[in-house]
């Protein structure tokens, strides 16, 4: 085994008789251009719709996005699941797509929502976990098309620019307000025990 290892590693730092160094530097330049293509690819078409809406696991939310106004609506803009959920900036996306690998998808290799019951039992806390994200990155994602310079709030409706108005007072981010909007909003377990006591006293 140690002579196997002493060829390898002598074979790998020896220079060729027979390649130039030249030659080996553009072999190593096109198969890293042929590599980073391959993977640069990948990487865009796995925040394509298709990508995401092709697992079992996606079937239920997209039901609910596709009566959304982020799926049809007047303008004919459409937001994609990555508008929402990945990051544009490079380091951002690749932080986000490592932290799926982890965190998704083992979820999906062992069934943690395969059904539609677990998806449900399952809802708020996933749900949660979006908003904290949007939360701690002041709705970096929302803000891509949704822009506070952009805004005619002369032209919204009264309740709308009152409550834009004054969350830019108040430093309060789209998330506070906007859940929900491509998902039904699960009820909190504050909303839930609202409901309960109000069944109760009827």
């Amino acid at each position: 085994m140690a002579l196997i290892v002493r060829k390898l590693w002598h074979w790998l730092t020896t220079p060729s008789a027979r390649r130039s160094a030249g030659a080996l530097l553009l072999a190593g330049g096109i198969g890293g251009i042929v590599f980073w293509g391959g993977f640069n690819t990948f990487l865009e078409y796995s925040n394509t719709y298709e990508f995401c809406t092709s697992c079992h696991e996606m079937s239920w939310v997209d039901e609910e996005y596709r009566t959304s106004h982020h799926f049809k609506n007047p303008s004919g803009v459409r937001a994609v699941c990555s508008d929402c959920h990945v990051p544009k900036e490079w380091t951002a996306k690749m932080k986000r797509k490592i932290q799926a690998s982890f965190n998704e998808l083992p979820g999906k290799i062992l069934g943690t929502i395969n059904t539609k019951e677990k998806f449900e039992a399952k809802r708020l806390e996933l749900a949660e976990n979006v908003w904290a994200t949007m939360k701690n990155n002041d709705s970096h994602e929302c803000r891509n098309c949704h822009s506070e310079s952009s805004w005619q709030l002369d032209k919204q409706q009264q309740r709308a620019r009152a409550s834009h108005e004054d969350a830019v007072k108040t430093g309060e981010t789209c998330i506070d307000c906007h859940k929900g909007i491509a998902h039904k909003k699960p009820k909190t377990e504050e909303e839930k025990q609202q409901e309960d006591a109000a069944d109760f006293t009827l």
